[in-house]
């Protein structure tokens, strides 16, 4: 029997080879075909969008004051689909629709009836954010061609990667430069299925009686799945940890200790739209467990609420905005729309981003909190230097005593 086996018959046979190492073989199979099937419903999903966006579009030219119109139509569009599909049809997403539709208007044939949608409805709202038209078809024709993840994507156009190619002499050092930041993301091959399950898009029901405390006991049972979507470095610590005061008794949801941040993260759980009251719990948390948890040698705790939505709004103008110790995440039930993906990447980006500050610190310096004779986020005593002790379990004490001691 030959070495390698190769079947052809579409795309999923075709990237199958028959190697000695069955293990490997059955995994690939797996990843492949996840992989396959989520481009399939990505491609799908974008066609749908820009097809959303082509008829929102058209109807706008009907009417005679076409910027108040074409709000009339998005209004009444998204009661009626909201009331009859679900949550996914809001104003907000209709409206990214027509940007996508404006932004390629020639991505798909409606004539022909055939569309050149080469990228992931993740890519594409991602691409949204480019203004400028020359920059964003480099940008989609780059991320088709060398295969660039959503995040690659996403940082090389924060980093303004196309610009900073045109404009240096030596192209080969910005392009190895790229690939050397991103290559983390490049080669995480199951980003794809980070994204929640596509039950919306599929039309499938829900549990209507899915509330906190079983969210709660599904990430809990998938605690090390849930600790990879939001980065390396954390270790579970308590679930419902109580807190008592002099007034009231409070349970914070999930406490885990990140050793690499050398903190305690809490996070707050929520199957409904973040409000002010929960961002302003969230901060109260964070300031009794700083005063009755903390140790002295840990630097300021981070909080997380999660939630089935984040309110755009609460995050831009609320506490959330700006404050180190407070960012909102997401955990989704829905497959999310490119607004809600964006969102999403965009604060799970704080914590990941002080991660890699702080492994990058580790790898130049002998402390690895301290940056030029003094850290922003370590705690510091008289001699200017960093007094956070490396971590030296994975799982972080349980009682009050061990904290202080």
């Amino acid at each position: 029997m030959n070495d390698a086996l190769k079947i052809e018959n579409n795309d999923i046979m075709n990237k199958f080879q028959k190697t000695e190492n069955i293990l490997n073989d059955v995994q690939n199979i797996i990843e492949v075909s996840q992989k396959e099937a989520y481009r399939a419903v990505n491609t799908i999903l974008s066609q749908r969008n820009w097809l959303i966006g082509y008829r929102i579009a058209e109807e706008e030219l009907a009417g005679e004051d076409r910027a108040e119109y074409g709000v009339e139509i998005i209004k009444k569009l998204s009661k009626e689909l909201t009331d009859k599909y679900g949550k996914g049809y809001d104003r907000s997403n209709l409206y990214h629709c027509v940007r996508f539709y404006k932004a390629f208007p020639e991505i798909v044939d409606t004539l022909c009836r055939q569309s050149n949608i080469r990228l992931s409805w993740s890519h594409y709202r991602t691409l949204l954010q480019v203004h400028d038209k020359t920059a964003r078809d480099w940008y989609e024709k780059e991320a088709y061609e060398q295969t660039w993840s959503v995040r690659t994507l996403q940082r090389n156009i924060d980093t303004q990667y196309y610009y900073r190619l045109l404009q240096s002499k030596d192209k080969d050092a910005v392009e190895h430069e790229m690939q050397e930041k991103t290559f983390e993301y490049q080669q995480d091959k199951l980003e794809f299925i980070k994204n929640p399950v596509v039950v919306e898009f599929l039309g499938l029901t829900l549990d209507a009686s899915f509330n906190e405390t079983k969210l709660e006991s599904s990430i809990i049972s998938n605690l090390q799945k849930f600790l990879m979507e939001m980065g390396k470095g954390y270790a579970f610590v308590a679930r419902q940890q109580h807190i008592h005061t002099e007034k009231q008794d409070y349970f914070i949801d999930l406490v885990f200790y990140n050793y690499i941040l050398k903190c305690f993260v809490l996070i707050d759980l929520k199957t409904t739209r973040i409000t002010h009251q929960d961002v302003g719990q969230m901060d109260m948390y964070i300031r009794m467990y700083d005063e009755l948890k903390k140790s002295p040698d840990d630097n300021p705790t981070l909080g997380i609420v999660l939630c089935s939505e984040t309110d755009e709004d609460i995050a831009r103008y609320s506490i959330l905005h700006g404050n180190e110790q407070l960012f909102a995440s997401k955990y989704k039930l829905y497959l999310p729309t490119e607004e809600e993906l964006r969102e999403e990447i965009e604060a799970q980006k704080a914590v990941f981003y002080l991660q890699q500050k702080e492994t990058e610190k580790q790898n130049k310096e002998e402390n690895p909190l301290l940056l030029h004779g003094q850290s922003h986020f370590a705690p510091q005593n008289k001699e200017g230097k960093s007094s956070a002790p490396a971590w030296q379990s994975h799982f972080a004490p349980q009682n009050k005593e061990d904290y202080n001691g």
